[in-house]
């Protein structure tokens, strides 16, 4: 199954009498604000007492991809709502059921399940589409190398027999991967004892852009980049010569659920390292937090690529 990973959500379609969708995300976090679309999509093709699983995703026409961004602002439009439904609207692709009318379906093996659910969205609207599956090894692979350009960020492997088990991860996900450079323009924790990296790239007018954080440092990691990092300096006027603001607002996290600002140590940036990346980049940043492979003394920040609106 492709992957995209915008926004996962499981549905319920509940009688009149009572608000007629639930939705949960995927992390076991109430879901407000649910697209009007969908809303209407759901309660027109599926039948009372369905539970299905997917992910709710907006298509950017002009780019030809999925945008996570477009989503942020679809759930916090308000006035603005009508506009955004018409030039960005909303897609929930359904890839599993969990119940029907029949009863709960968690013990029914995936091929079952799968087939159920392609008989309830038969003649569905555009606004629910199934998600793409193969059993074809070939041709999975030719999904992995060429529809990475449209937001997908690989592919989800599944048994045919196996049964759906909440909060147990009997799949495996298989991200296309990539690796590059980038500047470390801050961390998390100290200097002297880095925990993660917060990343950037200069754009062409000369101006260090934030694209992103690494998850947690080895000791090792730690240990080597921590010889290499210096303390951006103190301005005579106060505050910290750094083109950055601490801390680092909310919004350039790129999650979905709760952002906070994050503080941070400021640090010069001189040292590059070498980043493992997926392809869930837009708006000049990385979407999820980036694996550091290794700090490059070999490389200075002009040899790090240029910031790009698109993916890298």
């Amino acid at each position: 199954m492709l992957r995209t990973e915008v926004g996962r959500l499981a549905l319920h379609r509940l009688p009149p009498s009572r608000p007629r969708i639930s939705a949960v995300a995927h992390r076991e976090t109430a879901v407000g604000l649910l697209p009007a679309e969908i809303t209407r999509a759901i309660r027109d093709q599926l039948p009372v007492g369905a539970v299905v699983d997917g992910e709710l995703i907006i298509w950017d026409h002009a780019r030809g991809r999925t945008s996570f961004a477009d989503l942020q602002r679809r759930i916090a439009a308000g006035p603005r709502i009508v506009r955004m439904v018409r030039d960005h609207p909303a897609h929930y692709v359904l890839f599993d059921l969990l119940a029907d009318p029949t009863g709960v379906l968690l013990n029914l093996p995936l091929a079952q399940r799968r087939a159920r659910l392609e008989r309830l969205l038969h003649g569905a609207p555009p606004a629910l589409p199934l998600c793409t599956h193969t059993t074809d090894l070939t041709q999975a692979r030719e999904w992995m190398q060429a529809w990475t350009a449209a937001g997908v960020e690989g592919i989800v492997a599944k048994r045919l027999n196996g049964r759906y088990e909440p909060g147990r991860r009997r799949w495996h996900k298989l991200r296309v991967k990539a690796t590059t450079e980038a500047i470390i323009g801050g961390v998390t924790g100290t200097v002297s004892a880095p925990e993660t990296l917060l990343l950037g790239r200069y754009d062409l007018a000369g101006r260090l852009r934030y694209v992103g954080r690494t998850h947690a440092l080895t000791p090792i990691q730690r240990r080597d980049i921590a010889l290499v990092l210096t303390r951006s300096p103190q301005r005579r006027t106060g505050g910290v010569d750094h083109p950055w603001p601490q801390p680092l607002p909310p919004s350039w996290s790129g999650q979905l659920e709760r952002p906070e600002p994050l503080p941070y140590v400021q640090v010069e940036p001189e040292t590059v390292v070498e980043i493992k990346v997926d392809t869930a980049y837009e708006h000049t940043r990385w979407r999820h937090r980036v694996q550091a492979i290794r700090y490059r003394a070999d490389l200075s920040v002009y040899d790090v690529p240029h910031l790009t609106r698109d993916e890298p």
